[in-house]
């Protein structure tokens, strides 16, 4: 089946909520992939059998006709793939997954969010699909299971292995994602880098497993990515407090600028005052990152420790001790400052999905959160915008100097004005 024939859905008004409607493309894809998983265990029934011509004699035969099945998110256009049969045998391939005459599915609103995070595995992916298509997913086989979870291995495999020659990030932001599923090896955690190009688009850039956030790990995720082409080193990089990532970035891309994170921050520093006070300490923190000038986010800052200080000094330890990176982005231009003064970009692909992630019956295996992973990221790769004021990235890039988010070469006309 190919990927652009077969499902399209309509979009209700009452399901634009981000979470769904990236779940609903995953959805689609899921069933598109299966039914495809399907007619390939059904051709190799058969991939001995002949013609008197000496043809494969069962093969694919396009699609048949679109149909519409009605499902609890809208109507849904499908076109089951078909096959021929040259030996006259009347051999016919038939979804079991959408077999003709189902005309309604159940309501797929619950199904929808562990599609992707509970689905993969073998028992599970079996449960979801039956939810999704009712008793009639019979012809979700181990076989067709397996082939299934292979292409989605191998997909991840080819794009974590690609030629990054001559490609150019400015800015990365980093994470290390820990899921709500049991895995093989509690340690494990999911390191995450997307990248924002020259042209303003952002992409996943690497999608690694590793022990928790440490160094080493790191460092070797970071290594991969310069042998496989990305020799320049992107202007900055955005992440939280953890060491291991800044010290794995020193050793491979030392010209890069770093730039902490003022949602992880602020968490940081607020768990380390009372809740009844925690309010109030957010504010002052705010007022800091919101300043219009670097002068002005010091000044913020210097009366945040005054106040705090005496009372709080884990807390004012905590934000003072990484004054400079907090207020790096004041050497970048001011249109840019929502996107680098956090890491938002990898916390809204997967904040949502870690709360509402249940854990699995059975031990999830390492290539099965890779996949899972890098699954949910290209769909959710597909939705973003570029970065506002992409056109000064070249800027950026030629080193020009920026002060409180203005040129230097603009400077003096901002003064006059």
């Amino acid at each position: 089946m190919r990927k652009d024939s077969a499902v399209s859905i309509e979009k209700p008004a009452e399901f634009e909520d981000e979470l769904t409607a990236l779940l609903r493309k995953g959805a689609q894809q899921l069933l598109l992939q299966a039914v495809e998983a399907e007619l390939e265990v059904f051709l190799e029934q058969y991939e001995q059998l002949y013609d008197p011509k000496g043809r494969r004699a069962v093969v694919r035969n396009g699609h048949l006709p679109a149909r519409e099945i009605l499902t609890g998110l809208g109507p849904v256009q499908i076109q089951v793939p078909r096959t021929r049969d040259r030996s006259g045998s009347g051999i016919c391939f038939r979804s079991s997954l959408l077999p003709p005459y189902i005309k309604k599915t159940k309501s797929v609103e619950n199904v929808l969010p562990w599609l992707y995070l509970k689905g993969i595995s073998t028992g599970d992916f079996h449960e979801a699909l039956g939810a999704l298509l009712g008793d009639k997913a019979r012809g979700l086989s181990q076989p067709t299971i397996s082939r299934l979870k292979e292409k989605w291995t191998r997909e991840y495999e080819e794009w974590r292995r690609r030629d990054l020659a001559g490609e150019r990030y400015v800015y990365l932001w980093v994470d290390g994602i820990y899921f709500n599923v049991r895995s093989d090896d509690a340690r494990q955690c999911i390191l995450v880098i997307i990248g924002a190009k020259e042209t303003g688009e952002k992409e996943f850039l690497a999608i690694e497993d590793g022990y928790r956030e440490s160094e080493q790990s790191w460092y070797e995720v970071l290594l991969d990515l310069k042998y496989r082409g990305l020799i320049t080193a992107p202007k900055l990089a955005i992440g939280d407090g953890a060491m291991g990532f800044w010290n794995a970035l020193a050793r491979v891309y030392p010209e890069t600028r770093m730039h902490r994170c003022w949602v992880h921050k602020t968490a940081n520093v607020l768990n380390k005052v009372p809740k009844s006070i925690q309010p109030k300490v957010k504010k002052a923190l705010h007022e800091i990152w919101m300043a219009d000038t670097r002068k002005e986010a010091h000044k913020a800052f210097d009366l945040f420790i005054d106040k705090y200080e005496a009372k709080y000094p884990k807390a004012v330890k905590c934000l003072q001790k990484d004054r400079e990176e907090l207020l790096a982005f004041y050497d970048f231009p001011a249109e840019h400052w929502q996107h680098i003064r956090t890491t938002n970009p990898i916390e809204s692909t997967f904040a949502t999905v870690r709360l509402r992630t249940a854990k699995t019956r059975g031990c999830v295996s390492r290539a099965t959160i890779l996949a899972m992973v890098y699954k949910l990221g290209q769909s959710a790769q597909k939705r973003w915008q570029r970065i506002r004021g992409y056109r000064l990235l070249p800027e950026v890039v030629q080193g020009v100097k920026f002060t409180d988010g203005i040129a230097e070469n603009k400077v003096p006309q901002q003064e006059a004005a």
